[in-house]
């Protein structure tokens, strides 16, 4: 049986390495024996983006792009979307599925920390009512670290839980507050007897929540609870390296979710499904896309090289969301850009399918939402597996702060000339 190495040559120098393999993977550290001479730093690899580097090793969430799988914690997500977001808050930060009472206890837990700090009665004050409600949330997040000092305690486990739970709850209603105080309206405080998510639409709406947009909300939750090492995670474990608290590693990675080729995609794809406008006007828009002229929005991802299994348990969503909502015109601009799409070959060699995003914007819009709220809600559902990650690598002792290296190809050493002398 072969070895667990790679052999390495290096033609500069002539000479042989045998590198470990552990995992499919060789340690990057390891390649800095490979120099040319005493002085030299070491070879690293080039790889802008990360596309091909491990930066942890994790047992949360398994993707296979080519095969379109997506697991929590071994669970497949077509199977997890038959419970509810809480259970699956519950599996990424634990590790199994509750039983009845683990349930009820946890749910109890976030439900006694759902109330946010006194002062947030005003905070949104300060904000424009124009503000983006998802700048409003991140400075809420950031704003939690102000409030709960003892949470820079993170090697503290009993600390941890303690303000891991807090954040789960939280952010729901900080959500809710940022998106009242751009809609001009007053703030709604939870109400008890009502669910997690329950409770959440009742301080968005203030109404008696329908039970088919409540399940509607809880799946879309679920589906969005954790992706990996995506930006925003990526970002959340980047900051937590530092050790610093779990608002303002949340605050960070909210950051890194509100750009528009991150959590703005679902938002880009109702403004082209807007733009195209009817079914007649598909075949035009197909033409501009394989033209290079338009980007055909919701298709395609970094990792999926498959259908994403999320988009057809969200499609699914949507048909009972419109059921009692009544049916947005755009579906059927949708339905049939997708099964075009899914046709031609142009899409299928390049292996475009739907991803969570095409048909999630079109779920939250009928739902009542503005658009400057869909990131939003993806942040607020994301939250658990952020934590779990961060919880994690805290109690990982390969993790290091983080401190990526870099290729240097500026100047060599100048000397400095005086202001006067300077041409």
């Amino acid at each position: 049986m072969p070895a667990d190495t790679l052999t390495l040559i290096d033609n500069r120098t002539a000479k042989t390495y045998e590198l470990p393999i552990k995992d499919g993977t060789i340690k990057a550290t390891d390649l800095r024996q490979v120099k040319v001479d005493a002085n030299d730093f070491g070879m690293m690899t080039y790889d802008p983006a990360y596309m091909n580097t491990a930066a942890c090793k994790s047992r949360i969430t398994f993707i296979d792009g080519d095969k379109g799988i997506l697991n929590y914690r071994g669970y497949p997500i077509e199977q997890l979307d038959e419970g509810s977001y809480i259970e699956s808050a519950y599996l990424l930060l634990y590790g199994e599925l509750p039983n009845a009472s683990q349930l009820a206890h946890f749910n109890g837990e976030l439900l006694e920390r759902v109330e946010l700090p006194a002062f947030f009665d005003r905070f949104f004050d300060g904000f424009e009512q124009h503000a983006h409600t998802m700048s409003m949330w991140m400075a809420g997040l950031a704003a939690l670290s102000a409030a709960y000092p003892e949470s820079r305690k993170v090697l503290d486990a009993t600390v941890r839980k303690e303000f891991i739970l807090r954040a789960i709850a939280q952010v729901l209603t900080l959500a809710a507050y940022a998106y009242r105080r751009g809609q001009g309206l007053p703030l709604i405080r939870p109400k008890a007897g009502l669910g997690l998510v329950d409770n959440f639409v009742h301080m968005l709406f203030e109404k008696e929540p329908h039970p088919v947009l409540v399940r509607a909300l809880d799946v879309l939750f679920i589906l969005h609870a954790d992706h990996e090492q995506n930006c925003s995670t990526s970002t959340m474990r980047l900051v937590g390296s530092s050790q610093a608290d779990p608002f303002t590693s949340l605050s960070a990675a909210a950051g890194a979710l509100f750009g528009p080729l991150h959590g703005g995609a679902n938002e880009a794809v109702l403004k082209m499904l807007r733009q195209i406008g009817s079914v007649e006007h598909i075949p035009e828009f197909i033409t501009r896309v394989k033209a290079g002229e338009v980007r055909l929005m919701g298709f395609g991802h970094r990792v999926y090289k498959n259908y994403d299994p999320r988009a057809r348990i969200v499609k699914q969503t949507a048909e009972s969301v419109f059921a009692v909502t009544g049916k947005n015109p755009l579906l059927d601009v949708a339905v049939e850009l997708e099964r075009i799409a899914l046709s031609d070959e142009y899409f299928i060699k390049r292996k475009l399918y739907p991803n969570v995003d095409f048909y999630s914007g079109l779920i939250y819009e009928a739902m009542g939402f503005p658009a400057d709220m869909f990131t939003v809600l993806f942040g607020v559902a994301r939250t658990s597996g952020w934590l779990a990650q961060w919880e994690e690598l805290l109690g990982d002792e390969d993790q290091k702060i983080g401190r990526p290296r870099q290729i240097f190809l500026g100047e060599g050493k100048r000397d400095y000339v005086t202001l006067e002398n300077r041409k």
